[in-house]
């Protein structure tokens, strides 16, 4: 195989015991007498038949990919690396397995964004850099030891840094990506867990800044998603340490928690001449967060590739475009577009359901929600927005029947396909077997089409549900929720754990279903971007987050996004060159002339 490419092997997707070696029997090298596919030499845990290692000196690389087309199990990739890929890989986890190129540079006192899909090494570098992982250039067989690694890396940004690492000198605090998974691992409640991780003493600070002051003396277990991020938050910024990793601060938080949040990082390394690198896909606050940014891009599970530093606007639009400049590189076949000016004004189609008003109370004047009456129309996209705890997704319970009102009627009498905010599997279902039992279009080629492909559901069609990532439960969820024969189609916050392609697919899935299909949709979230190239209409939400809640009518997205942002003091602008939505500085010239001319989001 030439040097510009990499074989990977899935041991996880490999059944040597389901299949007669296609691969190995069919593959040119192999059938003129060359050990080109090989078998690894021992069964596997589950005492399964050997499976096998490709040979990357003798492959004849992807122009071939027989082996590739004939694996019944999609466990075989060969592919080609980009030209301009001279350097060796920073590390790479074994024959044919994944390789990681390049690494993050962080600084003293900035934050470092990484832009990049899922399954691209953000992760593999990020423990790098915290000296969990040792990287070995690529020579897995025989790790080369940190000498070498600094040896590798003399002369460049990342010189003193990987000296700092080797001398045990770095100390790291991580904020995991999956804040859902806390209360399996920490018992007690949050004030027990922020106490032991108040390093700088700055614990009121934090809970009041990021409003967690009234869960302080909850379970961790009691806790909602939006809670568990902004706690995990706490933890991780109340520590002393040298470098700060945060991965996905977003999910499960308002425009204005994310906001804050990304204030709170920015002032710590200001302030504190902290190093701070941050994974987040949602572009405006990675916009508003970082100072330099870098982009990953590659094959997702097999190789990924970390670019050099670059400003941010220009790194977030090169990634939208799919062509990054200094790397030569085209990333993606098409770019991600938004609307220049306001959205397209909607006709009032034909009215599927009016709804009274309607009023909900928890417990003892606990909370309260009242929704005022209003129309769901035929083959639209209502966006449904507003702050946490303020009834968004008690409004969705209601109209599922999950709840019932204090007062007014929530039955549509429709049938009504459900996704909740958090998507929770605890059976061990093949994902083919759960998607076949909702739907009798599984496997159809409309169905492939429209739902699996934009979905990325191919790759994981064999595996349990219980064994998914947060992403891939996200993608079964919404795929499973569209499979539905429905009048109407409910998805709660679909964008969470998603990377920016995977948001913008799953947003053209819903798009092209409702238009195809004729169905309506309402969906619940908080990522800008989706609602803005998602829905037609907006019902905003606003009140006081955990106590009362209340609820307009649906309104069009110009008004109905004044109104929101308004409520959050917030302004967005438009990219000159993009035209994608960018959250305005606080206190800047242009945020204050919006708020004067009361544009807060469809400025030019």
């Amino acid at each position: 195989m030439a040097d510009d490419s990499i074989a990977v092997v899935d041991l996880d997707r490999c059944q040597p015991d389901r299949c007669n070696y296609e691969c190995k029997n069919f593959c040119p090298p192999n059938r003129t007498g060359k050990e080109c596919i090989t078998l690894r030499g021992e069964e596997t845990a589950e005492g399964q038949p050997d499976q096998i290692r490709i040979s990357e000196e003798i492959c004849l690389g992807e122009t071939c990919g027989i082996c590739v087309e004939k694996c019944p199990f999609d466990a075989i990739e060969i592919l080609n690396l980009p030209q301009e890929l001279d350097d060796q890989p920073a590390h790479r986890y074994g024959e044919n397995a994944f390789a990681l190129y390049g690494l993050p540079v962080p600084e003293e006192g900035k934050v470092t964004g990484i832009l990049g899909p899922n399954g691209i090494g953000k992760t593999t570098a990020v423990r790098i850099l915290a000296g969990e992982l040792e990287p070995n250039l690529g020579e897995h067989e025989e790790p080369p030891g940190w000498d070498a690694v600094l040896d590798a890396y003399r002369g460049t940004e990342l010189q003193d840094y990987i000296e700092s690492i080797r001398d045990g000198e770095i100390t790291v605090a991580r904020k995991p990506q999956y804040v859902d998974q806390i209360p399996e691992q920490f018992e007690g409640n949050t004030r027990e867990l922020l106490e032991r991780a108040d390093e700088r003493g700055v614990l009121e600070e934090l809970a009041s800044r990021l409003s967690i002051e009234p869960v302080l003396d909850q379970a961790i277990d009691d806790l909602s998603g939006g809670e568990l991020q902004r706690v995990a938050l706490a933890a991780t910024l109340a520590r002393d340490t040298d470098f700060y990793f945060l991965d996905e601060i977003t999910p499960y938080l308002d425009i204005g928690q994310r906001v804050i949040a990304a204030r709170l990082i920015r002032e710590l390394a200001a302030e504190e001449d902290k190093s701070m690198l941050v994974v987040e896909h949602d572009l405006a606050i990675l916009d508003l967060l970082a100072d330099t940014l870098h982009v990953a891009y590659g094959e997702p599970g097999a190789y990924g590739v970390i670019t050099s530093p670059k400003s941010v606007r220009n790194g977030i639009n090169e990634y939208l475009g799919g062509y990054l400049d200094n790397e030569n590189m085209r990333i993606r076949p098409e770019a991600i577009g938004f609307e220049e000016h306001a959205p397209r004004t909607v006709e009032r189609g034909d009215t599927l359901v009016s709804y009274p008003d309607i009023s909900k109370s928890y417990g003892d004047g606990e909370f309260s929600l009242t929704v005022e009456g209003g129309e769901i129309h035929e083959n639209e996209v209502l966006g449904i927005v507003g702050p946490n705890g303020i009834g968004k997704s008690t409004f969705a319970r209601l109209l599922t029947g999950e709840l019932e009102p204090d007062e007014g009627d929530a039955d549509l009498d429709l049938d009504i396909s459900y996704k909740p905010q958090y998507v929770t599997i605890d059976q061990r279902m093949r994902v083919d077997a759960f998607l076949s039992s909702i739907t009798d279009q599984f496997g159809s080629s409309y169905w492939t089409t429209e739902i699996a492909q934009p979905l990325q559901l191919e790759r994981i069609m064999e595996q349990n549900l219980s064994d998914l990532s947060g992403g891939e439960r996200q993608r079964v969820a919404i795929a499973a929720c569209l499979s539905e024969s429905a009048d109407l189609y409910l998805l709660d916050e679909p964008s969470a754990h998603l990377d920016v392609e995977q948001r913008v697919q799953a947003t053209r899935a819903i798009r092209r279903y409702a238009e195809q299909q004729d169905a309506t949709v309402l969906v619940i979230d908080h990522d800008i971007y989706m609602i803005d190239l998602l829905a037609d209409r907006l019902m905003v939400f606003e009140g006081e987050p955990a106590v009362e809640g209340h609820a307009g009518t649906p309104q069009a997205m110009r008004s109905g996004m004044n109104d929101f942002l308004a409520n959050l003091e917030v302004t967005f602008r438009r990219d000159e060159r993009t035209s994608r939505p960018r959250i305005n500085k606080p206190g800047s010239q242009l945020d204050s002339q919006q708020k004067r001319e009361g544009e807060y989001y469809y400025a030019p």
